[in-house]
């Protein structure tokens, strides 16, 4: 008797034990934590996890790849999410890689998204932790499109308003309702193409000049374009200038000589200032002139006497001759 009690106390345990272990496998097999499979731990910290918990899937470029390990928090700032990865994603997985947090479907349960940046990289190791990109949640989603509802209801507010407006306005109505105004658009649009034209013409003629002046033509493109005349030009330049020294330097001079002149008209020197100041020499030189015009006026009498002269009469004609025939 105290035998077959014991018998089934063994049998209790070990069936006990069995439901157990089932139990607890179907619960590891539940959180899919790669209980027949290698793994490595890869992680990544975040201000919020939105909702994720440890046995949530992870997926590299969409593949399932592992599953989340467990979540700490490190402060009140920063969350740490130890994620288990296959082994067969040690040579795929890089450290550059970009972890997110998001949801199978729109409404699913959450899961980590790790996707490769597309640049050259070492290959991630055991406990590496892999850059962590913040995520838009689903309220902050929410919070953008109240905003933007409201921000459109705005919108078509002032949009209606101004409608109104344009319905109650009847200048503008009067303004559409002229017949004249289609005519003078007509007409605007014609005169715009004709300054189009103009335009167009102006600008292939400067472009013609522009070719000319290219090709070497005219006094432009000959300055621009032929070295010779650049050349004549400089040594105009150079004559130019020697010239105004030149002149300067008779300026110089004419200046010394009228400060000479003032200095002797000031202190009572020269002819300059006997002619300026000495009436008497003026009243001398008006009388000299007059003696030379009465001289000038006797010698001309005196010609004309010897041109009608007998003697003379012969010479003056022959003179007369050789001056026609010279003209």
């Amino acid at each position: 008797m105290a035998k077959k009690i014991i018998d089934n106390i063994k049998l209790g345990v070990f069936v006990t034990a069995g439901l157990f272990f089932l139990v607890l496998l179907l619960y590891l097999i539940g959180k899919n934590s790669n209980l027949f499979g290698d793994t490595y731990v890869l992680k990544a910290k975040f201000e919020n996890v939105q909702g994720l918990i440890a046995g949530n899937n992870i997926r590299y470029a969409g593949i399932q790849t592992g599953t989340v390990k467990k979540i700490d928090i490190l402060n009140d700032t920063v969350i740490e999410v130890a994620m288990l990865i296959d082994k067969k994603m040690l040579s795929v997985i890089r450290k550059n890689a970009i972890v997110s947090i998001g949801t199978e479907g729109f409404v699913g349960n959450k899961v980590v998204n790790i996707v490769p940046a597309h640049l050259p990289g070492p290959l991630a190791e055991e406990g590496d932790i892999l850059f962590a990109k913040k995520t838009v949640s689903a309220e902050d989603m929410l919070q953008t499109l109240s905003k933007t509802n409201a921000d459109i209801a705005e919108i078509t507010g002032e949009i209606k308003s101004t409608v109104r407006r344009i319905s109650n306005s009847t200048g503008l109505w009067g303004l559409l309702d002229d017949k004249s105004i289609p005519q003078d658009l007509r007409m605007a649009v014609a005169n715009i193409r004709s300054a189009t034209g103009k335009a167009g013409s102006l600008a292939n003629n400067l472009s013609n000049i522009v070719t000319d002046i290219k090709n070497g033509k005219g006094s432009m493109g000959a300055l621009l374009t032929d070295t010779s005349f650049a050349k004549n030009l400089n040594e105009a330049i150079v004559k130019i200038k020697s010239v105004g020294d030149q002149a300067d330097s008779v300026a110089v001079e004419m200046n010394k000589i009228a400060s000479g002149i003032r200095q002797d008209a000031d202190h009572g020197r020269g002819v300059v200032n006997a002619l300026l100041k000495d009436s008497g020499i003026v009243t001398k030189i008006n009388a000299s002139l007059d003696n030379i015009q009465k001289g000038t006026d006797g010698f001309n009498q005196n010609m004309e006497a010897l041109k009608h002269n007998i003697l003379f009469r012969g010479y003056f004609r022959k003179l007369e001759k050789q001056k026609k025939q010279a003209y």
